[in-house]
């Protein structure tokens, strides 16, 4: 299985003509805003902080890039050729390995695993703006890839996020400018209502460790010069045997 050739169209027309650079897509907002907060909410989650740590969505590396300055071993892997392009672009001194992956390609992902074994494993924004086809494969992928030992972080948008990026949508002005890409290449982020999320994770063998809410940070700007911040659910998920041990 691999995932639909729309979903996999949008996210390749998307990268192709994203700018390049740290901060020029919607939710590509400052690693000390989004991937160090997540970092911290993991890390007393950790069975193994020596395992290696995959990005998964990775984009254009930002996230990923930050992550590697903390941990011993970082993988970034897009389903995009164009958004790893720009990730191994960004890498200027070639420190991080970038790789492409269709993450509900099982055969893929169990290739990936019994090269690394066991991994901790970060998710941001993937499943609520993937198609509903795709997204028990993508959710199988990260129980597949942390195996018995890793610990994975997802976090996206809440159920409540909905209601206010279609407000966004339906502006008479528009949506903001680094939204609306997302929209025009047919990418509908906050799709997964937060009872799915969870029945996905419980399909996939997966326990949640931790959970909680916390606002999204997105690299936009409301009226009032305020950062656009958007509802968000995380969920620190792998196999309760051994918990913190």
């Amino acid at each position: 299985m691999s995932v639909t050739h729309r979903y996999k169209a949008a996210w390749e027309g998307f990268w192709q003509e994203a700018p390049e650079g740290r901060g020029t897509v919607f939710w590509d907002s400052e690693p000390a805003l989004t991937s160090g907060v997540h970092l911290a909410l993991l890390e007393p989650e950790l069975a193994d902080r020596g395992l290696p740590l995959v990005d998964l969505g990775c984009g254009n590396g930002t996230q990923t890039r930050y992550l590697a300055d903390r941990l011993p071993r970082v993988l970034g892997v897009d389903l995009s050729a164009a958004a790893v392009r720009q990730a191994r672009g960004g890498d200027e001194l070639g420190e991080v390995r970038f790789e492409q992956l269709d993450a509900a390609d099982g055969a893929a992902v169990a290739r990936l695993h019994a090269e690394l074994g066991d991994a901790n494993v970060y998710v941001r924004g993937v499943l609520h703006q993937a198609e509903e086809a795709d997204r028990q494969a993508l959710a199988d992928a990260v129980a597949v890839l942390v195996g018995e030992r890793g610990r994975a972080i997802l976090v996206e948008l809440a159920e409540a996020a909905g209601p206010l990026l279609l407000e966004l949508a339906k502006d008479p002005g528009g949506p903001p400018p680094k939204l609306r890409p997302v929209f025009e290449h047919g990418i509908a982020p906050g799709r997964v209502a937060d009872a799915a999320l969870l029945g996905h994770i419980a399909a996939a063998g997966l326990d949640v460790l931790a959970s909680g809410e916390l606002p999204l940070t997105t690299t936009e700007y409301t009226a009032d010069g305020s950062r656009l911040e958007l509802p968000s659910k995380w969920l620190v998920v792998g196999h309760a045997v051994g918990h913190n041990e």
